[in-house]
């Protein structure tokens, strides 16, 4: 039976990326982005007829409206993948962004995965991918928010995890943490990667993948999963003076 699936931020990247792939495989799709001539042109160029909801989910009160026009749509998989950087240093980059940053990233993330866990708990099934990043593995220096703001989603989801696994709950959920990708992100951001990212076509598939197989933790790419492993072993002084480092070089 054809699976319904829920993307957050669905207008580009990976969010894009992963409406494609479940669209081939013959899902029902909801598509939410704040611009709907995205998600239009999106939307014509897929197989099935997804329904699209452009709005701006970027509050918790976005967030919980959203999940009342969905809640009834009998969802098997969210994609809360919704969200954006900010790059510079701390004291001089804009409160207003960040505070809108850590709005989308952090309030409305939460309020999604949660109110659509409790459904999917009570039913028992359902999968939910919090899309978090590389950065939530370390202190950021030169874009802080925005590193605090994915540990957030990588320690919550972790730690739902637990919980879903010692209540014997087959609900899965898992943090995707990928490093650079070619998105717009970057152009949002306001940095250039200093080293080449990966396709979001490749992180999108490989994330599907590896949700179905119920990871908790989904790193693409084998430098990053090695990155990931060295961050348990180096003092956070030290993973400050790298992450500043690279950072420095990604500033336009």
């Amino acid at each position: 039976m054809a699976k319904k699936v829920l993307i957050t931020g669905a207008s580009s990247g990976i969010g894009r990326d992963m409406a494609k792939l479940f669209d081939s495989c013959g899902c029902e799709l909801i598509l939410v982005a704040r611009r709907e001539d995205r998600l239009r042109a999106l939307a014509d160029c897929l197989n099935g007829t997804p329904r699209i909801i452009p709005m701006d989910i970027g509050t918790a009160q976005g967030a919980q409206v959203l999940y009342e026009l969905t809640k009834n749509e009998n969802i098997d998989i969210l994609i809360n993948n919704a969200g954006f950087g900010v790059c510079g240093d701390f004291t001089q980059t804009s409160t207003t962004r960040e505070v809108e940053m850590i709005r989308l990233n952090v309030e409305a993330m939460h309020v999604l995965f949660k109110q659509f866990l409790k459904d999917f708990k009570e039913r028992n099934s359902g999968y939910i991918l919090n899309v978090a990043s590389a950065a939530a593995f370390a202190p950021g220096p030169y874009m802080a928010a925005y590193y605090a703001s994915k540990a957030y989603v990588l320690r919550l989801t972790q730690a739902v995890a637990f919980e879903l696994k010692e209540s014997g709950s087959d609900v899965s959920v898992s943090a995707l943490c990928p490093g650079p990708v070619d998105t717009e992100f970057n152009k949002v951001a306001g940095v250039n990667f200093s080293v080449s990212p990966m396709t979001s076509k490749f992180v999108a598939r490989y994330a599907v993948q590896q949700m179905f197989q119920r990871k908790t933790v989904i790193i693409p790419g084998t430098s990053m999963k090695l990155a990931a492993f060295a961050s348990k072993f180096l003092p956070s002084s030290f993973a400050c003076k790298v992450t500043a480092e690279v950072q420095k070089h990604k500033q336009k």
